[in-house]
């Protein structure tokens, strides 16, 4: 009997996005029953939760809905599927139920949760009754040819098979074990999967026993606003000499997993690394689909995302040797309001957990409103524990704990101060907001970034040297492409064609000069970029007029966030929020360049549901008749 969950995709339109389909979801055991949204329809469109203790070594823990609620196999072991009661107890439209049992839900404990949705051209879900016949052949749902087969017995202990196209269907690895890929026509009869089916024999069909398999997609196209951007890659990459090696997907990746399968040392571990626990420039957090083991934390820059890839850097993988791995695309979704990419808040105390309505990817802090604040710039690309001081030309810094502890919280800076600070927090987006990660040349060169669009505010800074270590800003509105101006200072637009080569961004790529600012040779940067979307974000300038000045951003409800400054002659990097207040009479500002205390009493700005306006009381910096001024606002 053939149990092969069709979708009626014919009828239902394809989701446009990879947030519709897969979730990377942190939470915290309780030790009872809790409900986990995370925005996945389960119930209505089938999928897989994949789930794992990070704190201690239980086993992994698979439920699908083509098996059922409480039906539990695992990847590291070879044991039938069990029952739990106490498992996962309900698929629900945005998200799962979960019960007491200790492996999903000890209290206190840190977990992660992977949820992978049926649909076509990403992921499908095929169950099966084994008749004893070899080859045999079953029929999928993926619409498109698997890249990636993950099959296991259901009724009696049994490996896992997997089949990836990076070796082919002669051979076949174990998800439960370190083993090099394994020539044999038992699993999948010596035949590639196509488009409607896959093969497979002896004890992948024994008979009378029960199977299930996970199909993952390569390369299918499917999403995205034209339908034809690819969201999943079942790939294969070989390090050189030293265990180093570049993939290029055509996009940055929020998960990887990658195993050794052949070559000068062809065993080892399925890595499975993904953004929200950490991936990013200075280490990773790292857990083991075939191993128990709790989640193994490196502090050093060995695997790492790009903008159109990962890398392997620092011989951290053996030499010589072909790995093959899975990636799935970091969100791609152009936001439609301000709220679901921007919070502003206020708080006091120390260690203090802050909420967002949305996985926070960058924020910066100004800390103690009243007194000196020093303002630290954080985000998931460089590490959770990484902050840069947008004040001063400081190298990165450690601090410690990390920051980004959830999807949708994050953790004040753990410095023992518990006097009123200011978060302004982030999220990446297409059309909106991007970080990039990359290391210097010393010689011009572009620079691949994943905003979607033609990048209108970049904002650079060195990271490893506090020499000749300004921040560097470009405006899409300057009066050329080699101009520029220093977030830590209050000069005015200068001119310097080692920042940026003279050459304007474009929708995929950036470029810098050869000026040791941006570019030096073997040290490490990070850029901001910033754009226009409609309703939701603004970029753009003015001329001052020394009197009331309304700036148009096309909003429906005001701006909650302005950052301005001068550029025709000095001035500071104003900000202003509505959670310190932007209103018709006090607006408190801050300054991103100065350690000076907040400043209160003052209406230099008022709300209108365009945007903002600027009071005809606010200075020159702000206002000044014919000055040229820049900006940034968030609805």
């Amino acid at each position: 009997m053939l149990t092969n969950k069709l979708l009626g995709a014919a009828a239902a339109a394809v989701p446009q996005y990879i947030e519709d389909v897969f979730s990377t979801y942190l939470y915290t055991g309780t030790g009872a029953s809790q409900t986990i949204t995370n925005n996945i329809d389960l119930s209505t469109k089938g999928g897989l939760v994949w789930f794992k203790d990070r704190s201690t070594t239980f086993s992994h823990n698979l439920y699908d809905t083509a098996r059922g609620t409480t039906k539990a196999i695992f990847s590291n072991v070879t044991d039938a599927q069990s029952t739990i009661a106490t498992g996962l107890t309900a698929f629900n439209t945005n998200g799962f139920s979960i019960g007491s049992n200790a492996a999903i839900n000890t209290s206190s404990n840190n977990l992660v949760s992977w949820t992978f949705r049926e649909q076509e051209k990403f992921f499908d879900i095929v169950t099966w009754t084994g008749n004893g016949t070899s080859p045999r052949a079953i029929s999928h749902s993926l619409g498109s040819v698997p890249g990636c087969i993950i099959a296991k017995s259901l009724s009696y202990a049994g490996n896992w098979f997997v089949y990836h196209r990076s070796i082919g269907a002669t051979k076949d690895l174990r998800l439960n074990g370190t083993n090099s890929e394994t020539t044999t026509s038992a699993s999948w009869g010596d035949t590639a999967p196509t488009s409607t089916q896959f093969t497979v024999g002896g004890n992948s069909n024994v008979n009378n026993e029960t199977y299930v398999a996970y199909l993952f997609a390569h390369d299918a196209g499917g999403f995205g606003a034209s339908g034809t951007d690819n969201v999943i890659s079942c790939g294969s990459f070989t390090t050189d000499g030293s265990g180093n090696a570049t993939v290029t997907l055509g996009y940055e990746p929020q998960l990887v997993i990658w195993k050794a399968a052949s070559g000068s040392t062809p065993t080892g571990n399925w890595w499975i690394a993904d953004n929200m626990r950490g991936f990013s420039q200075t280490g990773m957090n790292t857990l083991y689909a075939n191993t128990s083991a709790a989640e193994n934390v490196f502090t050093t820059k060995y695997v790492c995302p790009t903008a159109t890839g990962f890398e392997l850097v620092n011989g951290f993988e053996n030499p010589t040797t072909t790995y093959i791995y899975i990636a799935i695309r970091r969100p791609m979704k152009t936001p439609t309001s301000g709220t679901s990419v921007f919070v502003p808040t206020t708080f006091t105390g120390v260690d203090a957990l802050q909420t967002s309505n949305f996985p926070v990817d960058f924020l910066f802090e100004g800390q103690n409103l009243a007194g000196t604040i020093q303002w630290y710039w954080m985000d998931r690309l460089r590490g959770a524990d990484k902050f840069l001081e947008s004040n001063a030309t400081s190298a990165e810094s450690t601090q410690s704990g990390g920051i980004f502890t959830s999807n949708t919280q994050v953790r004040a800076s753990d410095d023992g101060n518990s006097s009123k600070r200011s978060y302004q927090m982030f999220r990446r987006a297409p059309g909106f907001f991007d970080v990039v990660c990359d290391t210097g040349t010393a010689s011009g060169h572009t620079i691949n970034h994943g905003l979607g669009v033609v990048p209108e505010l970049m904002i650079r800074k060195k990271r490893n040297s506090a020499t000749n270590s300004d921040w560097i800003v470009w405006h899409t509105l300057f009066s050329g492409t080699n101009k520029y101006l220093f977030l830590n200072q209050t000069d005015a637009e200068a001119t310097n064609a080692g920042f940026w080569t003279s050459t304007a961004p474009t929708s995929t790529v950036f470029s810098v000069g050869t000026g040791s600012r941006a570019n030096n040779l073997n040290d490490t940067y990070v850029t901001y970029l910033f754009a226009t979307v409609a309703g939701v974000s603004k970029v753009g300038s003015y001329t001052g007029t020394g009197t009331t000045l309304t700036i148009d951003c096309g909003f429906t409800a005001g701006a909650r966030f302005v950052l301005i400054k001068r550029t025709s002659s000095t001035g500071d990097w104003y900000v202003w929020d509505t959670a310190r207040g932007i209103i018709s009479g006090n607006d408190p500002y801050l300054l991103l360049n100065s350690t000076a205390a907040e400043v209160t009493n003052t209406d230099y700005i008022d709300p209108v549901n365009s945007g903002f306006q600027i009071s005809s009381t606010a200075p020159v910096q702000i206002n000044q008749s014919g000055g040229t001024f820049i900006f940034l606002a968030i609805a």
